[in-house]
């Protein structure tokens, strides 16, 4: 099933500039692994050494994020948009 993966702009770079891209999956887990299959690189960005999220990224699958959900195993279904987006620390 495809899902669109929404990319960060600090990240465009392995797409060629593109904002969005498409990728099968039925889990945030294989859906990463097929975007770093078409565009090399995303799982050194999003992945650390033992396969987890790293904690300066979010991944949303539509509104939800993965963390509070099943993390990688989170279910994408047919048609949804996976969001990976920075996170934002800071403040004064």
């Amino acid at each position: 099933m495809s899902v669109t993966v929404r990319v960060p702009p600090v990240f465009r770079t392995m797409t060629a500039g593109q904002s969005t891209v498409s990728v099968e999956g039925a889990t945030v887990a294989e859906v990463l692994a097929n975007l770093d299959a078409a565009h090399p690189g995303f799982r050194a960005k999003l992945l650390d050494d033992e396969g987890n999220l790293v904690r300066y990224v979010n991944v949303f699958v539509d509104d939800d994020d993965v963390r509070f959900m099943q993390g990688l195993d989170t279910a994408v279904p047919a048609g949804v948009t996976v969001s990976i987006m920075q996170a934002v620390a800071g403040g004064a």
